[in-house]
């Protein structure tokens, strides 16, 4: 019910409509897929640069501290 007022569809709809769906519709399925994948992607790398900055985090420093200091702890 949800579903079909917010998409415009209902499942059985849509089942029928991938069940009959040409390969260019799987092509564009997928292609939309990557799209959103790489958009959020950059975004939460984004996200969690300007966080980091935000609050003074150095992951990479510190990894890089502690590895010297297991060296040399030796």
């Amino acid at each position: 019910m949800v579903g079909e007022i917010l998409m415009g569809f209902d499942e059985s709809t849509l089942a029928y409509d991938l069940q009959r769906a040409h390969s260019a519709d799987i092509w564009f399925l997928r292609a939309r897929f990557w799209l959103w994948g790489m958009i959020a992607c950059v975004c939460s790398f984004l996200l969690g640069h300007s966080a980091s900055i935000h609050f003074s985090i150095d992951l990479f420093g510190s990894a890089w501290n502690g590895f010297w200091n297991f060296i040399y702890s030796f």
